[in-house]
């Protein structure tokens, strides 16, 4: 039997297109219909949050936490994670995603597989990694991607991150099939730009999964819908 007022940790496998907000606030709706929010017939107040951002176009993994288990979000924020996803070579947009339009083109005949795959094993290991500035980061009390809607610049400072793995599992040219482990903090839309530079051409992101948040698995993840409808109705 759950109880979310007492603490729950929640799997969703964040839909496309939907943002983390968009997830989180569709179960905290849904759940003011739970027994175990009643006390002496009273609706009490729910807290719940989430254990680290997907993108809109990024599908997967998000933790959530409600009731008393909020307060381990930053357990969880501070695991390993696994994602899989996919480059285009060749064309780079603003966003490094398909948010924007590709911005411009570049030549990519001069890449071979063993370039990609070379390319790929020089990116392990600790480093410094600037953020997108479409990002959630705040610049001066505003967020990155609200200045950047704007037309405005700014200037984003490198953190340091750690790719533990990163394998190519499919060539296709031009777009590249990924998985990666990470350090939290990495910006795979980042990687997908840095790795681009890298091989002389230019890179954007076509397609994200989070699949581990350390242990915890998307295969063992509910969409929104599935998991109201396994708990409250």
């Amino acid at each position: 039997m759950y109880n979310f007022y007492k603490g729950e940790i929640i799997l969703i496998n964040k839909p496309l297109t939907w943002t983390s907000f968009q997830a989180v606030n569709k179960i905290k709706h849904g759940l003011k219909k739970h027994p175990s929010l009643f006390h002496d017939n009273k609706f009490v107040h729910l807290k719940i949050g989430h254990a680290g951002t997907l993108d809109p176009l990024a599908t997967g993994l998000l933790i959530v936490c409600s009731g008393k288990k909020t307060k381990e979000i930053h357990l969880y924020q501070d695991l390993k994670k696994e994602y899989t996803g996919s480059f285009f070579l060749g064309a780079t947009t603003p966003c490094f995603d398909l948010e924007k339009p590709i911005d411009a083109t570049y030549p990519t005949e001069h890449i071979s597989e063993q370039n990609i795959l070379d390319t790929a094993k020089t990116f392990l290991g600790k480093q410094m990694q600037t953020p997108p500035i479409f990002s959630a980061i705040r610049v001066n009390g505003e967020r990155a991607y609200e200045l950047a809607r704007k037309g405005e610049t700014a200037e984003l400072k490198a953190r340091p991150i750690e790719i533990l793995e990163f394998e190519i599992t499919n060539i296709k040219m031009p777009e590249i099939n990924f998985k990666i482990v990470c350090t939290k903090g990495t910006y795979i839309r980042s990687i997908a730009r840095d790795f681009g530079m890298a091989l002389k051409s230019g890179a954007h992101l076509t397609a994200l999964c989070r699949t581990k948040i350390g242990d915890f698995d998307v295969k063992n993840a509910l969409s929104p819908e599935e998991f109201l409808k396994r708990v409250v109705i």
